[in-house]
C-alpha cells in the first residue's frame, strides 16, 4: 500500500508542470523588456511613459513596450 501511494505521488510530480507569475504590471502602462546573459530574461512593468522608459534602457540589451494589459484608472482627474 504504501509502495502504491509512493507511487501515486511520483507521477503526481512528474506530470505537474511549473507555474509562472505574470510577467506583466497591470499598474503601469510601460514594460521593458530585458534579454541576455548579463542582465537575465525579465521583464520591468514599472514604468509611466515611453520617454522614461527608453532613458533607463539606454546602453542596455532592452526594448521598451507598451504594456498590453495596462488597466487604465477608472478615476478622473481634475
Amino acid at each position: 500500500m504504501v509502495n502504491l501511494a509512493f507511487a501515486i505521488l511520483a507521477l503526481a510530480m512528474g506530470l505537474a508542470t511549473p507555474v509562472q507569475a505574470q510577467m506583466y504590471d497591470p499598474n503601469y502602462p510601460v514594460c521593458m523588456h530585458v534579454y541576455g546573459e548579463l542582465e537575465g530574461e525579465r521583464m520591468d512593468c514599472i514604468f509611466t511613459s515611453l520617454a522614461q522608459c527608453a532613458a533607463t534602457a539606454s546602453g542596455r540589451p532592452a526594448t521598451c513596450l507598451v504594456n498590453p494589459y495596462y488597466a487604465r484608472s477608472s478615476r478622473r482627474r481634475r
